[in-house]
């Protein structure tokens, strides 16, 4: 398989996700499925398609984590779909890709989920992507899962760059219409 993705760990374990969905392997993916709404690394099923990706070394529980987390969300994407869906574009964000589906939908509860992403706290990000992902699959709007993995890892960062990445992402383009008010604001107070 032919892939733009920079020869890493993560890259590697994204690619090896996507070749469950190109082979069909609907067995693999519900394994990973089960992932959902439970504590990383407590579903033995996952352990076959995510401990051989993991890093032998100096791995955090963080990073660790997230593995285990993006299975399960990449798994939820694509369930009941029988082809592969790249993102084909630029690589993006969760902000950028809710930022899609804000446009198509022009609905305000879009915005106050990521709202709620952007100031949950580490233990709650599994439910919120949960939630984010369910809304993009529903609008086919692909993820960035590459990208996910790696902000999964950092989001418990002090700078909060996470969160400011995709707050950028989501606002960057200029104010949405809605009766909220500047809800950026509750982002960041950085200008």
């Amino acid at each position: 398989m032919s892939s733009t993705r920079p020869e890493t760990r993560n890259g590697a374990f994204i690619e090896s996700l996507e070749r469950l969905v190109q082979r069909k392997d609907r067995g693999a993916l519900a394994a990973l499925r089960r992932g959902l709404g439970q504590p990383p690394g407590e579903v033995a099923q996952m352990y076959p398609y995510v401990v051989p990706w993991l890093p032998q070394h100096a791995v955090t529980p963080r990073k660790e984590d997230a593995y285990y987390q993006i299975a399960a969300l990449f798994a939820f994407w694509y369930q009941g779909r029988s082809s592969f869906l790249r993102n084909g574009r630029i690589p993006n964000n969760l902000g950028a890709s809710l930022a899609r589906l804000a446009d198509a939908t022009a609905s305000e509860s879009v915005e106050r989920r990521f709202v709620a992403l952007l100031n949950c706290h580490s233990e709650d990000l599994p439910d919120h992507l949960r939630h984010a992902v369910g809304l993009l699959r529903t609008a086919d709007i692909p993820v960035d899962w590459d990208q996910l993995l790696r902000d999964i890892q950092d989001w418990g960062r002090e700078d909060r760059r996470v969160q400011r990445s995709w707050a950028r992402s989501y606002w960057g383009h200029g104010p949405r219409d809605t009766d909220q008010g500047p809800i950026s604001a509750v982002v960041s107070s950085e200008s």
